[in-house]
């Protein structure tokens, strides 16, 4: 540990986290008191948990995890505050006292209870109690999502309504919730002060990456696991690759900034507006330390500066882009700059592509990378390429190619078991109009059969550009479902190898109901099919180095969001039928 001539720190660190955690408590007491408190005005409104029986299940079964998250938000407010309150100190103070103090001591013991920041960041907290609240709404809402998806009671489509009543409860604040559009990496990258954090801090720089890492990261283990050990398993694990990144020092910590798209794809994937809240969250962590940070925002214009950043933030149009280019942009980032995925084995860290937070430049619409604003590629999909003069190369000068990475085998039997997956649903699909007399029901299944022909002929068109078999199961199909319970066993992916699948008795079944009765029938038997849809996407986007191609993304990527748009339309219906 280097101490040097500045002693104290870390009775500072201890005092500081004394002192926010006694403030924690007291106001958990001041909350229980039986007797009323005389009010007090306050400019920023104070956010609490939504009431619900799933509140800190994460930190009852995933204590060591739960904790490490208290010592982040000390991270955080030790940061922000020394930046503000000690603008002429040598970088070292924070890239040696401060950060071996976090290292070596508050991430190891790090506090048993949420902190009060205030009682940390007292100046900063004067300074932007607006960006405070901010954060702190958005922590709120990681929280709350975590205990819902560590809850063993709650069925996958539990979790879903759970989930969906966080972010309607997250976003009945818009004065403090961060849009779910996706914002592009110029309001990180782009801004008069942007960079100066990473470049004069790049180890403490490293280490805020690798708390994002990990906050996105523990998700993933949580909606891949299959059992609860599974899921448990994951979670370690996911701590233990934090500490591998921590252990191996700045040469081991994020090079870029982790996007949850591709450190979580499956978490992303079920849960996209979600992961785009917490990406614009990590985004203005990032402004922020660089507008404290950087000496040419006036000290006098620091607070104006956060105050418009945080504005921008949270609206729905300020340097917003698509999901899809979103997407792209996140994977054409690297995986290996950003710590790797959530969800690797165990072993070596992968290697860096790209020089330590290097700016990369990326279109504004489909994400696609054009080149480097600053820094260098040293690898990998980005070997070769570097920044132009300081500004985006030309037109045909250091161009990265779109979709440098291969598809896998895991890819194309994920391609050709979904074609017979969707024509098991073309099938039942197709009994609707003789035996039902609810509209409603009709034209879901009009709109179940369009979309899954189009998602067929995607398929086909994929699996076919890649020489790879291309299954013949969207031949004509007759509406009767005889003698189709095989038809889309094919490459080994049999109606009994694929989730949700209907047996051919329960095939049958559903071809001899009809009238309310088949209704209802349909309706669970399609939203079992659905959810089956959904565990192929989760089983794939959980094989190591699957769906990287951005192509393959994108289409498993609305594949899933389709699938839930109609498992929530037929749970909506089958509730209105008697």
């Amino acid at each position: 540990m280097t101490t040097g001539a500045r002693p104290g720190l870390g009775a500072r660190a201890r005092a500081a986290v004394a002192a926010a955690a006694l403030a924690a408590v007291a106001l958990a007491g001041v909350a229980l008191a039986a007797a009323p408190a005389q009010a007090q005005w306050v400019t920023v409104p104070e956010q609490f948990y939504l009431q619900a029986p799933h509140n800190w299940v994460f930190r009852t079964r995933h204590a060591n995890a739960d904790r490490l998250f208290n010592a982040f938000d000390f991270g955080h407010a030790i940061l922000y505050e020394e930046l503000y309150t000690r603008p002429d100190a040598p970088a070292s103070r924070l890239e040696e006292d401060t950060y071996d103090q976090l290292v070596r001591e508050v991430l190891v013991r790090p506090p048993r209870v949420p902190l009060e920041e205030a009682a940390i960041a007292v100046r900063y907290t004067r300074l932007a109690p607006e960006a405070k609240a901010m954060f702190e709404w958005a922590h709120l809402l990681h929280r709350q999502l975590y205990d819902v998806l560590a809850d063993e009671r709650l069925d996958s489509a539990r979790q879903d309504a759970e989930v969906a009543r966080l972010l309607r409860y997250y976003r009945s604040r818009p004065d403090l919730a961060f849009s779910a559009r996706p914002k592009s990496m110029a309001l990180m990258q782009e801004q008069p002060y942007s960079l100066a954090f990473r470049q004069k801090y790049p180890k403490f720089n490293g280490l805020i990456w690798g708390y994002h890492w990990l906050q996105v990261g523990l998700y993933e283990p949580l909606v891949v696991g299959r059992t609860s050990e599974a899921r448990q398993a994951g979670v370690r694990a996911a701590v233990a690759r934090f500490w591998q990144m921590i252990e191996g020092g700045v040469a081991t910590l994020p090079h870029q900034m982790p996007m949850t798209a591709a450190i979580s794809p499956a978490f992303t994937a079920r849960y996209p507006e979600a992961a785009i809240i917490f990406d614009n969250l990590h985004s203005m962590h990032d402004v922020i330390s660089d507008i404290l940070a950087n000496p040419a925002v006036p000290r006098a214009r620091k607070r104006a500066e956060i105050l418009v950043a945080a504005a921008r933030f949270r609206d729905d149009t300020t340097e917003v882009m698509p999901e899809a280019g979103w997407r792209r942009m996140s994977l054409e980032m690297g995986v290996e700059n950003m710590g790797g995925l959530a969800m690797a084995t165990l072993g070596p860290l992968p290697t860096p592509s790209v020089t330590r937070g290097a700016v990369m430049q990326h279109d504004r619409q489909t994400g696609a990378m054009t080149g480097f604003k600053s820094g260098s590629g040293v690898g990998g999909a980005h070997a070769g390429h570097d920044a132009h003069a300081g500004h985006a190369p030309p037109a045909d000068s250091a161009k990265v190619k779109p979709d440098t990475a291969r598809h896998t085998a895991a890819d194309a039997a994920f391609m050709q078991g979904m074609i017979g997956h969707h024509a098991q649903a073309l099938v039942m699909a197709a009994l609707v109009p003789a035996r039902t007399a609810t509209p409603a029901l009709r034209v879901l299944a009009e709109r179940i059969d369009v979309s899954q022909r189009d998602e067929i002929a995607a398929m086909r068109r994929w699996l076919a550009e890649r020489g790879e078999p291309v299954p013949d199961s969207t031949g004509a199909l007759p509406g009767a479902a005889g003698g189709h319970a095989g038809h889309e066993a094919h490459a080994g992916h049999g109606a009994a190898a694929m989730p949700g699948m209907l047996t051919p008795a329960e095939l049958a079944e559903l071809g001899a109901a009809s009238g309310l009765a088949f209704d209802r029938l349909f309706l669970r038997l399609m939203i079992r099919h659905h959810e089956g849809a959904l565990a192929m996407v989760r089983d794939l986007l959980a094989t190591p180095g699957a769906a990287r191609e951005t192509q393959t993304f994108t289409f498993v990527s609305d594949v899933d969001t389709d699938q839930r748009a109609e498992i929530a339309r037929m749970q909506t219906l089958l509730t209105r039928i008697p």
